[in-house]
């Protein structure tokens, strides 16, 4: 009876041990994933990325995002276009993935399931066929949004459009794409994840000699109007949001060109 008992008792200690062992391997992994989403990559372009008003800035290989908690999505994805980015390849759909290098946890992509809303990226999986890796990290649930299916295969996807134009034309744009997440709205899912209002896109050329900026403000509706409709200043946005875009910028052409909304300096053909 006795060494029934302390087989047992052994057998118990034995299953706790391996539980707890798996728990910390798990947590250990955890934490060096979110220590490795903290850093900066060899591809991040610093100079171009806004502030953060959430204080949770992850960097992936192929674009950076400030996640917002309280609204489970990026307030800002940020990324560089280059003209040799714009592959045709064709890379299979992957699933999506929950975002583990978010330190509070990434909204799970199960909150969109018969929503009526599509998974909208704000990095475009279109922008990263460069390479399988880039493409499919496209797929983190961090880098999507709530949006109407008729916006985003509508007006959202013209401008996605318009921007790779714009990429092949100047050689390359710093792109900063997101969700007003400001005022009343929506939730969808478990996890209360916001549908914005509104969303926005800002661009910065510097490629060319001369620094441009232009932003677009888009309500959260398909639209037949023309793109240059939506055009407003950077500054607009930033009141919107909250937002620095561009704060390493020299003031002087920071000022300048973030309170203009004149689009004549790109190209609409």
């Amino acid at each position: 009876m006795k060494k029934r008992f302390w087989f047992s008792l052994l057998a118990i200690v034995i299953v706790f041990c391996v539980y707890g062992y798996d728990f910390f391997l798990a947590e250990e992994e955890k934490s060096e994933v979110i220590f490795e989403g903290a850093k900066t990559k060899h591809t991040t372009n610093e100079y171009f990325l806004p502030t953060s008003t959430t204080n949770q800035i992850i960097h992936h290989n192929g674009y950076s995002l400030s996640y917002s908690e309280t609204h489970e999505q990026a307030e800002w994805v940020a990324y560089e276009l280059k003209k040799a980015h714009l592959l045709n390849t064709n890379h299979k759909r992957p699933y999506f993935e929950i975002d583990k290098a978010v330190k509070t946890g990434a909204a799970s992509w199960r909150n969109y399931k018969n929503s009526g809303y599509d998974r909208g990226h704000l990095c475009p999986a279109g922008d990263r066929r460069y390479t399988k890796e880039a493409h499919d990290e496209t797929f983190l649930t961090s880098n999507i949004s709530p949006q109407e299916h008729q916006f985003n295969a509508g007006i959202w996807n013209a401008l996605e459009q318009k921007v790779r134009y714009w990429a092949r034309k100047y050689d390359g744009v710093f792109v900063i794409t997101g969700g007003v997440l400001k005022g009343s709205m929506e939730t969808i899912g478990n996890e209360d994840v916001s549908v914005p209002n509104q969303f926005y896109k800002v661009l910065i050329d510097n490629n060319t000699g001369k620094t441009k900026m232009i932003a677009f403000l888009m309500p959260h509706k398909n639209s037949k109007k023309p793109l240059y409709d939506f055009v407003v200043s950077v500054d607009e946005i930033e009141r919107l949001t909250g937002i620095d875009f561009f704060p390493e910028l020299d003031d002087v052409i920071e000022n300048k060109l973030e309170a203009s909304s004149s689009y004549m300096d790109w190209s609409f053909n």
